[in-house]
């Protein structure tokens, strides 16, 4: 059995997505960060940095932190997620890494100083806003002429970045200006495994953009 340490945040449903992709049997714990939770001893012995989301494979005995190694974890267990070849299988790599270098901490900061704390710091609104607009620029390059990140194979980078992207709105970021990420967002919200890994640990709805349904 697999347990889930997790909260409702981006990092925390790229794992219920991949989890609900991968059709595997997992239980929630819910770690209410606003709550303190992730500061328990028993979260702590878990997760050591003390952050969401994080893995315990009953099975095999390993508990994992950090999003982008769980994400490793689950598409070596299964064989699924991460393209075999080598060419494939480092591409994948890379546009991981990309999103947990770039995208995660850039797009977080902007979360926090241009919806949490809009006017506390000028200069910092402008500088993660202008970032996050250039890592939008990057993506819609890599997304016009493939379907997904790494071109037909939807895989675990797609996983992910997708999470963050649907947090456009608190980015200041409207997707009708990069027309490429739209279309790849859409295409991965309309998923039915999205959907339902998107309502862990609570109900919720996958945010569309303006217009659009699912």
């Amino acid at each position: 059995m697999l347990e889930l340490y997790t909260w409702s945040t981006p990092n925390g449903r790229k794992i219920s997505i991949a989890l609900e992709e991968l059709g595997l049997d997992y239980e929630v714990t819910p770690i209410d960060i606003s709550k303190g939770d992730q500061y328990s001893a028993d979260f702590t012995a878990i997760s050591p940095n003390q952050k969401i989301p994080a893995l315990a494979d009953t099975e095999t005995g390993i508990t994992l932190m950090e999003s982008g190694a769980i994400l490793l974890y689950l598409a070596k267990k299964t064989g699924r997620l991460l393209p075999e070849d080598t060419q494939g299988y480092w591409e994948t790599i890379q546009w991981l890494m990309c999103q947990k270098g770039g995208l995660g901490p850039m797009l977080g900061q902007a979360h926090h100083y241009l919806k949490f704390n809009p006017g506390r710091s000028t200069y910092s609104e402008e500088r993660f806003r202008k970032e996050t607009h250039r890592l939008y620029g990057v993506l819609d390059k890599q997304l016009c002429s493939r379907d997904f990140l790494i071109g037909e194979h939807y895989t675990v980078a797609d996983i992910a970045t997708w999470p963050w992207v649907a947090r456009h709105e608190f980015q200041t970021v409207d997707l009708n200006d990069y027309p490429c990420v739209m279309d790849w967002y859409l295409r991965i919200a309309r998923r039915p495994a999205v959907q339902a890994g998107w309502s862990v640990p609570m109900p919720d709805k996958v945010p569309m953009p303006a217009g659009f349904k699912l």
